[in-house]
């Protein structure tokens, strides 16, 4: 593995890795899942007549490739905010996450800020939610635009408070946002600078009025989020039935800004590479070309009971590609799923011969359905 002391690196592939300590994520890994003890736990699962393995996986990806994307924070006469926001929200908690930033660097309180993604009709533009981009490209748009918010701040809050500009600090405290003159208790809240920043009485000379900026980011380079996934299955030899005992994530993304909703997004990630890997296939009849899995009648799909316990744990490596220092979370559940799972049931099928997925005799590919499981198992007795 590229030790952290060697990044950057540029790869074979022309891929830039900034940054990340893969070395650390597995050697925690490993001791989360008890690698060591895994002998022992093989050991029982066969005296109970099951088939025990364990597999590992240490994904990387590229995420929130070089592409703009716009916010808004639009102040009102009364003091609250509106904040706007060019990626759409597909359940990833957009809305708690950007309030988390906004709340982060003006010290804004997320019950008075209302929030809108995705309107045509109100927000300027926007180039949408894909390739895990909205944390680290828009959050980072909306980050610049707080710090618009916060220069013209200071000019309001200079004149009322009767200092230099120069003389104006900007902090986010206990309380909220609030704008001091340095080295005295003087000082003003974020929310009554903005009221007065439309009252023309009150704003110095030559200011046009009011409170609202926008932002747009654009990352030169991706980000590249990385991680370890362990998991561990047992397997009937009699039916080829699969149970998911054990499945451990480090997840390296960056600044971790919303840690529920991050580990959130890793278990649907999981649940999609287990979908693929387990059970999800599009079958077609051989003689007439008829999609025989056109609905969720027919085509498999995770359920939560077959979902395992998750143990997920961060691991944080901010890069300096973009202010937040984020990396993209919304697909590296995925990445790391769909071979971690697929080694761990070679890994149990072994023993009986079944050693990769190509081998001619006793070839195992996804979806490693009980049927599938059973019949590599068969061939491989033979």
């Amino acid at each position: 593995m590229i030790p952290p002391e060697k990044l950057p690196v540029k790869t074979a592939l022309g891929l830039n890795y900034d940054c990340g300590d893969f070395p650390a994520n597995q050697a925690k890994a490993l001791e989360q899942a008890d690698w060591a003890g895994f002998a022992t736990r093989r050991d029982e699962a066969k005296a109970r007549g099951r088939l025990r393995g364990i597999g590992i996986a240490n994904p990387i990806e590229k995420a929130a490739g070089p592409g703009q994307e716009f916010a808004e924070i639009r102040f009102h006469p009364s003091g609250n905010a509106t904040l706007l926001m060019g990626s759409k929200n597909q359940g990833q908690g957009h809305e708690t996450t950007f309030k988390q930033v906004l709340n982060e660097r003006l010290g804004l309180d997320p019950n008075v800020v209302q929030y809108i993604d995705g309107d045509t009709d109100r927000v300027a533009f926007g180039i949408g939610t894909n390739g895990s981009r909205s944390t680290v490209i828009g959050g980072s748009a909306l980050w610049m635009a707080a710090d618009k918010i916060i220069v013209k701040g200071k000019r309001i809050a200079a004149h009322l408070l009767e200092a230099a500009d120069a003389d104006i600090e900007f902090a986010v405290g206990a309380d909220g946002g609030s704008f001091a003159v340095a080295g005295t208790d003087r000082r003003i809240g974020i929310a009554d600078v903005a009221k007065a920043s439309f009252q023309a009485a009150r704003l110095p000379s030559g200011l046009e009025g009011g409170l609202f900026e926008t932002g747009t980011f654009a990352p030169e380079d991706n980000t590249y989020p990385n991680g370890c996934h362990i998991c561990e299955v047992e397997i009937d030899p009699d039916t080829g039935a699969l149970e998911i005992v054990r499945y451990v994530v480090i997840d390296d993304v960056g600044t971790v800004v919303n840690p529920m909703g991050l580990k959130g997004q890793i278990h649907g990630g999981v649940a999609q590479g287990l979908g693929q890997a387990l059970m999800e296939q599009v079958v077609y009849d051989r003689e007439s070309g008829q999609n025989l899995t056109g609905s969720f009648m027919d085509y498999a799909m995770p359920r939560a009971d077959s979902m395992p316990y998750m143990e997920i744990t961060s691991n944080p490596v901010p890069t300096k590609r973009n202010p937040l220092g984020a990396k993209g979370a919304g697909e590296a559940g995925t990445v790391g799923a769909l071979p971690a799972i697929v080694n761990a049931v070679i890994d149990a099928l072994a023993p009986l011969g079944v050693t990769s997925l190509d081998m001619p005799a006793t070839s195992l590919d996804m979806p490693a359905t009980s049927q599938r499981i059973w019949q590599a198992m068969r061939e491989a007795r033979a």
